[in-house]
């Protein structure tokens, strides 16, 4: 019997994704543990393993298709022995049973004349896009209408010159392809559909200007739902401090001057990490979360640290962040930062997470709230060092200051936990060299 290749689940809160590309052809032999297939999810392109060997006999769902759920065949492997019939005589054996009726239907009731052209107008409209003689991934097709590109116009990098994802990108970025947006309303016109979408729509509403819709990718819409889930369920409060940095920048200095080749350059984010999981190790208290039955207390310190990326936002963590020095701290979030970027994490390397910072320094912003990641306790939200007028011994001078903010779920951490937290971090941040110890 064939083998069914199944859409897998790769984090327990996937219900869909999308297959981004099949890495094997029909008719490839397949052995277990061989990599068939790259899937997307919300946070990351992950490549599957097949569980099983044999030949891929027949691909389901082609390259780009989104919104596959979890567990629906996808694909299938044929067994030693066994031919594409196999699919059809056994595996796909569901299929006919639907097609019986539609092929007992006009004999049934052959008197009503619009029964006919109806029966032949579903055929016709599957041909014609089968018919379609340029090849190009469903996401591929839909990317290609919203920039505007005439896909005759591309050439495509996938099996057997299909245009996919990347194609578009590339013709995006090299301005190449031809606009497409004149026959696009003819097209959905004439076929009865709705209108295509074009890159640059007229205002629905009187007064405002034209605009270019950008369609809500799956990352986006899962960080949309949470951060809404957030501010509606956790009851924010917000506390900041001011922590002067010019020990610290003098500190990374000296340390990265020391490094010579050993390839680690400290940034002011990695000494922020270990002061922050320090001062979590002195405060445990600030590194909770909340459920209705209780509120859990982690022996462990997981930082998960936000990483801008093209379509929004990812938090990998740093696992017992607590008790690793600042080189392997550095070491790690840069791995972590660049395979976000490519969408190369594991489930286990972004999700979980006891406590969240998010740092805009390198961007200037000189403070802001962040909102905290559910079901964590709270979150840090750091901003650019900058120099300041402060007191110092009844004499104004001036010093390097930092703003730092900590959101917090009142429903886990009260104000007095919090500023205890934040005294701690700020005593580690001023005193560096006591985070060394």
């Amino acid at each position: 019997m064939p083998i069914k290749v199944l859409m897998p689940a790769l984090s327990p809160t996937m219900t869909e994704g999308t297959l981004a590309k099949w890495l094997k052809k029909e008719g490839d032999t397949v052995a277990s543990g061989d990599v068939i297939a790259e899937i997307e999810t919300d946070k990351a392109t992950m490549e599957v393993e097949s569980a099983d060997e044999g030949v891929l006999g027949k691909i389901i769902v082609p390259d780009g298709t989104e919104g596959v759920q979890v567990n629906a065949i996808i694909g299938w492997l044929l067994e030693e022995g066994e031919d594409a019939s196999a699919i059809d005589a056994g595996g796909a054996a569901p299929a006919p049973k639907k097609e019986e009726p539609k092929a007992e239907a006009p004999k049934e009731q052959p008197k009503p004349e619009a029964a006919k052209p109806a029966a032949a107008a579903a055929p016709a409209a599957t041909t014609e896009d089968k018919g379609d003689r340029v090849f190009a991934s469903p996401l591929a097709r839909r990317m290609a209408e919203q920039a505007g590109l005439d896909l005759s116009a591309l050439s495509g990098s996938g099996p057997n010159g299909r245009i996919v994802k990347a194609d578009i990108e590339a013709a995006m970025s090299k301005g190449s392809g031809k606009a497409a947006a004149a026959p696009a309303p003819q097209a959905a016109a004439a076929s009865g559909g709705a209108p295509a979408t074009l890159p640059q729509s007229q205002p629905d509403v009187p007064g405002l200007p034209s605009y270019t819709e950008v369609p809500n990718s799956m990352i986006r819409k899962v960080i949309a739902k949470r951060l809404m889930e957030s501010k509606l369920t956790a009851p924010h409060f917000y506390l900041t401090i001011d922590c002067e940095i010019d020990k610290l920048l003098a500190v990374r200095k000296e340390l990265n001057e020391k490094a010579g080749d050993s390839g680690y350059k400290l940034s002011v984010n990695d000494l922020v990490i270990r002061a922050s999981a320090l001062a979590l190790k002195k405060v445990p208290a600030a590194n909770a979360t909340w459920t209705d039955a209780a509120i859990r207390i982690y022996d462990q310190v997981d930082i998960s640290v936000a990483v801008a990326i093209d379509e929004g936002l990812i938090t990998p963590v740093i696992r017992d962040a607590g008790s690793k020095g600042l080189i392997e701290i550095s070491t790690e979030m840069k791995d972590l930062a660049k395979r976000a970027r490519e969408r190369k994490l594991k489930p286990e390397e972004f999700q979980g997470g006891t406590f969240s910072i998010s740092n805009l320094g390198m961007f200037g912003i000189k403070d802001f709230a962040a909102v905290i990641n559910p079901p964590q306790g709270a979150i840090l939200a750091v901003g650019a060092g900058e120099q300041r007028p402060v007191v110092k011994d009844g004499a104004l001078a001036i010093a390097t200051v930092m703003s730092c903010t900590l959101s917090v779920d009142h429903r886990v951490v009260d104000g007095a936990v919090g500023a205890e937290f934040l005294a701690a971090f700020k005593k580690l941040i001023e005193d560096p060299m006591t985070m060394l110890l």
